[in-house]
């Protein structure tokens, strides 16, 4: 029970999701209208997403990807302009989450003696870096997965919808960088770590598998059940890597909007709060709830889904819970030795909610 307890209060995502799904049954008594609620597709494609880039991070490309870095790069302000950008760029193929927790380890090694504001700042903007750049794809974020595979986006959707912003949001971020000191580092050799070319081969065809499901040519059930036979069979243990808890929350909230949908006055509500402001009303939702759970409790309300598909992605930025990849990296880098977490979170929120009203001035000169 002990342990039960502990789960659930390092997890408290999932147990207010939890929650709000067993809550919802008074308003909606149970039945075959909450299982059918579940979006299975969603589930089957994300589990198979998390398991295949565990195999890829097991491979030892991040690893060698990250030794290349160290050896060729020899400014603090270019070793912080690289890897905001890996984060940026990585975040639309392995996920913000998956990005962060690959290459913010490897920056509080390269900058533990860049002193403590440069490594900050660094973190931070990576940490925004995978948040921004994650929303271009439909597989750089979970809420981006769901909204392409529930709501009938299609891969033109996010680029017409998200470029100008994503755009925006890079050359500020690289503007960011300038603010790093520019002196040099001291240049080390070493042998770059082996990559295992079998399984990498391997992990990239299962990727493939993906991407075909994400296109919709292959059913999503076939790719999880191929990527679970494959690891199972090649290496079990990465099935423990996958985040369980993220899909047992997307379950919860499954059910939680199935029975909040099946009450009329609720569901009326929220159709009337989002009715011409779904970006607005989607980023001030996240602040609070966090982007992902936002975009499962307001996607059934709104006919809009690219004004919501901008809106949950924008509301990754500001509140330190708008985004549970905001969260890995302050974990991150609160382990490290001589962490100034304050300092941390002032300069992350100014940051944050800095940019936030940078990009959302452009949604308004946009219209």
């Amino acid at each position: 029970m002990q342990k039960l307890l502990a789960f659930f209060r390092q997890e408290v995502v999932l147990t207010a999701a939890l929650a709000l799904a067993l809550l919802s049954f008074l308003l909606t008594p149970p039945s075959a209208a909450a299982v059918a609620s579940v979006d299975t597709a969603t589930l089957c494609l994300l589990f198979a997403l998390m398991a295949v880039v565990a195999g890829l991070r097991s491979c030892g490309l991040f690893d060698w990807l990250a030794a290349g870095v160290r050896a060729r790069v020899r400014t603090c302000r270019g070793l912080g302009f690289l890897l905001m950008s890996l984060c940026f760029f990585f975040s639309m193929v392995i996920t913000n989450d998956v990005a962060l927790l690959t290459f913010v380890p490897f920056t509080l090694l390269l900058l533990a003696d860049a002193g403590a504001v440069p490594l900050m700042w660094t973190v931070v903007l990576e940490t925004i870096a995978a948040n921004l750049g994650s929303m271009m794809t439909p597989i750089g974020n979970p809420q981006n997965l769901y909204l392409y595979m529930s709501q009938g986006l299609t891969l033109g959707d996010f680029v017409q919808t998200l470029l100008p912003y994503a755009a925006a949001s890079y050359a500020l971020l690289a503007l960011g960088t300038l603010l790093l000191p520019a002196n040099r580092r001291e240049q080390t050799r070493e042998d770059a770590p082996a990559v295992a070319r079998g399984r990498l081969a391997m992990y990239l065809t299962l990727l493939a598998v993906c991407l075909l499901s994400v296109l919709k040519v292959l059913p999503a059930w076939v790719t999880a059940a191929a990527v679970a036979l494959t690891v199972a069979f090649r290496q079990p243990r990465l099935l423990g890597m996958v985040d369980w808890a993220l899909l047992a929350t997307f379950l919860c909230f499954f059910v939680f909007v199935g029975n909040v949908k099946a009450a009329p006055v609720v569901s009326q509500t929220l159709e009337r709060l989002l009715a011409g402001r779904e970006t607005l009303v989607a980023v001030l939702c996240s602040q609070v709830i966090s982007n992902v759970p936002a975009t499962l409790l307001l996607a059934p309300f709104t006919l809009n889904v690219t004004g919501l598909l901008l809106g949950v992605n924008l509301g990754g930025l500001g509140t330190l819970v708008a985004s549970l990849a905001s969260l890995i990296s302050f974990k991150l880098y609160s382990r490290g030795e001589g962490a100034q977490r304050g300092r941390y979170l002032l300069l992350f929120t100014l940051a944050n909610f800095g940019l936030l009203a940078l990009l959302l001035l452009l949604t308004a000169a946009l219209g």
